[in-house]
């Protein structure tokens, strides 16, 4: 029988995990650093999954529920629409619910299934992958830069307009935003299927971060503003820290799309699994309170970082954090050709560099070339309060003037 490791309540994060624990894992964000460097890069948390979720996993393989997952398994589906439905007043049709391995493999396949061979609208900076599976599926990327409206960031609303006069039928939106953290509103939205209905294009919208807003956002799915032909990528991957597992969900609103994705080949999906949906399952029924609980450490997290930035490092700015724990900081005052290498170096602090954000040198609707991001960093703070003090001070080493 399995016997639970902690004796805190089931329903909270445990955030006490040493950097020794974290390092004995199969996690690459921690195997695969420098024994003296702290990683703050890749998108996983540093807790362990919810009890809940625990002990799931251990009842399936306890039952042997190690194989192939059946297609005409109904579970996850139906438990997603209830989730969707108490979490965001969104019910989608559980028929219209279709597995993927992951939420990069899912926007591969809805481009693949459901779109036009024609060019894909990416805003960016963008999460890295995106600009990797956009040409995979054998379509033109149309990379187009956010903008600042009052202090945050922006959808360029006109800039997408003209590349689907150039001829792109896609958009591919992520929502909320990695990495800017942005929860994009249901004008900005509105703005966004007005411009993608006057040339009859298509949005997706990857939503693996939507459980993870932040006190004083809101998260608008797609889909309550285009319930017909959203396609929406969501997952229980980055809230319940389960990315090694195997399983998002697409989401489509016409029947006719959910049979469109069921008709590809099972090796198209390249792996959702067994174990990923029991998980996914238990996350999305059994474990909310948990995922409160870590919604509330991660806005602390998100008010101690800027509280140690501002006290730090008082010359560089980040974007205000409406969702994720994923912090996009502006290092470019620093004067560093590469801030998160100096990081390293410096710092031991291991960041995602912020050139793998966007394609530099891809053009532009405009006639100029995709912006380089070369003095941005992401900097991940779903860790320990007394972790991230180290990070932050480690940054601090990097990227103080030096005297």
């Amino acid at each position: 029988m399995y016997t639970p490791q902690s004796d805190r309540p089931p329903d909270l994060p445990d955030f006490a995990l040493t950097d020794e624990d974290l390092r004995g894992s199969r996690d690459m964000k921690w195997r695969d650093c420098p024994p003296d460097v702290i990683p703050a890069w890749i998108a996983d948390l540093d807790v362990r999954p919810a009890e809940a979720v625990r002990r799931a996993l251990h009842r399936a393989v306890d039952a042997g529920d190690t194989g192939y997952p059946s297609r005409s398994n109904r579970d996850l589906p139906e438990v997603l629409a209830s989730w969707l439905d108490a979490r965001f007043g969104w019910h989608p049709d559980p028929n219209n619910i279709v597995l993927a391995a992951d939420a990069v493999v899912g926007v591969a396949l809805a481009i693949e299934a459901l779109c036009t061979s024609d060019p894909v609208i990416v805003p960016i900076p963008s999460y890295p992958p995106f600009l990797d599976a956009v040409p995979r599926t054998g379509r033109q990327l149309i990379p187009v830069p956010c903008q600042r409206d009052e202090g945050r960031a922006s959808l360029d609303f006109e800039a997408m307009d003209k590349g689907l006069a150039a001829g792109a039928r896609t958009i591919l939106l992520t929502n909320p935003h990695n990495p800017l953290g942005r929860c994009w509103t249901s004008s900005e939205l509105m703005n966004l299927k007005e411009v993608a209905d006057g040339h009859g294009a298509r949005v997706i919208s990857d939503e693996i971060h939507a459980p993870l807003v932040l006190p004083g956002a809101r998260h608008v799915p797609y889909a309550q503003i285009d319930p017909e032909r959203h396609i929406t990528v969501i997952s229980a991957s980055k809230a319940w820290n389960l990315p090694g597992l195997k399983c998002a969900q697409i989401i489509v609103g016409e029947a006719a799309d959910a049979r469109a994705l069921g008709a590809l080949p099972r090796a198209a999906n390249r792996g959702v699994s067994s174990l990923g949906i029991a998980a996914s399952i238990a996350a999305y029924r059994d474990a909310s309170e948990w995922l409160d609980g870590l919604v509330s450490h991660i806005a602390a997290r998100r008010e101690q970082f800027g509280r140690l930035m501002t006290e730090m490092l008082p010359h560089l700015t980040w974007e205000p954090l409406e969702a994720t724990y994923l912090a996009w900081v502006d290092a470019r005052a620093t004067g560093l050709a590469d801030p998160s290498a100096t990081a390293l170096e410096r710092g031991r602090v291991l960041l995602d560099p912020g050139s793998t954000f966007g394609p530099a040198g891809v053009p532009l609707v405009s006639g100029r070339t995709a912006p380089r991001y070369d003095g941005f960093a992401r900097v991940n703070i779903g860790t320990s309060a007394e972790r991230l003090g180290r990070i932050v001070a480690g940054l601090a080493r990097a990227w103080s003037p030096q005297r």
